[in-house]
């Protein structure tokens, strides 16, 4: 029945958010400045909703996707250069995790956490 999830994550300024997840490769299908803001990386979509006074240190808000190959996400990521910590945006490269899972985190300019994984094999 259900064929997709969407996260809706909380954004500052939309034309930095639309500016960082098309370095991404995503593109924008929707924008209504100062309401939401919708891009999608076929088959993938992130929405998002305009909160001006939300504070990126604080965030709790994320997402956790799967690619097909999580090591070339990681390494088309590490091409933008974003530092692995301090203020965001930032990324870690793909690692093993004990729970059998190999995975990137990325956050993106307003601390949204898109952990990115795979099944080790």
């Amino acid at each position: 029945m259900l064929e997709q999830i969407c996260p809706i994550l909380p954004s500052r300024d939309f034309d930095v958010t639309e500016a960082f997840y098309a370095r991404l490769g995503f593109a924008t299908r929707y924008k209504q400045t100062g309401q939401y803001l919708l891009m999608t990386h076929d088959p993938v979509e992130v929405h998002f909703f305009a909160h001006p006074a939300h504070e990126a240190a604080t965030c709790d808000h994320g997402a956790y996707l799967r690619p097909a190959d999580v090591d070339a996400f990681s390494a088309e990521v590490e091409t933008l250069g974003l530092p692995r910590d301090g203020t965001f945006p930032k990324f870690m490269p793909a690692e093993d995790k004990p729970w059998g899972m190999r995975e990137a985190a990325l956050w993106d300019p307003d601390g949204n956490l898109l952990r990115v994984g795979q099944e080790i094999a």
